[in-house]
């Protein structure tokens, strides 16, 4: 290999861990108490709250990962949270890769807990624990609504407009 392609891919790979490691470092790891508080409380920027649970293992989750950064370009009033329930052990190989590679925009948070029966119960009581599940919160009308199903393409959007409406 030439000298000048060597440096040119040592830079090219430097800029790719950076932009890994920058990128990474918006997935916060929280508690369930953390998560129960931003679900409970609205803020004022926001009138509609989506928290999705979803897993890089889990393939109706992937599938519908695309509409939760459509819906925040389609609502200007709509905050969307992305639930990893991934082992926090893989953060860095697994879920911080998984989220550069497909060029999440949302915000993501890595649930670290181990008792599910609890936020499972918290969350809403006819969860039956499966995922995808997401939560819509309507801080308007102090309103929660809990969809335990993959969203086929465009129901997201269809949904929260009727709950807009």
């Amino acid at each position: 290999m030439k000298r000048g392609y060597k440096i040119h891919f040592i830079i090219t790979a430097i800029c790719a861990f950076q932009g890994l490691q920058l990128y990474g470092q918006q997935v916060e790891i929280i508690k369930s108490n953390q998560l129960f508080e931003m679900i409970d409380n609205c803020t004022e920027n926001s009138n509609i709250h989506v928290f999705n649970f979803w897993a890089t293992w889990c393939a109706p989750c992937i599938r519908e990962l695309p509409q939760f950064d459509e819906i925040t370009d389609l609502f200007g009033n709509v905050d969307v949270t992305l639930i990893s329930i991934d082992d926090v052990d893989l953060l860095n190989n697994k879920v911080k890769p998984f989220i550069l590679k497909r060029k999440i925009e949302s915000k993501v948070v890595l649930l670290d807990e181990t008792d599910f029966d609890r936020i499972i119960n918290n969350i809403d009581k006819s969860w039956s624990g499966a995922i995808p599940a997401t939560v819509i919160v309507d801080c308007e009308n102090r309103t929660r609504y809990f969809y335990e199903q993959e969203f086929k393409d465009g129901e997201l959007a269809k949904t929260l407009k009727t709950i807009i409406n």
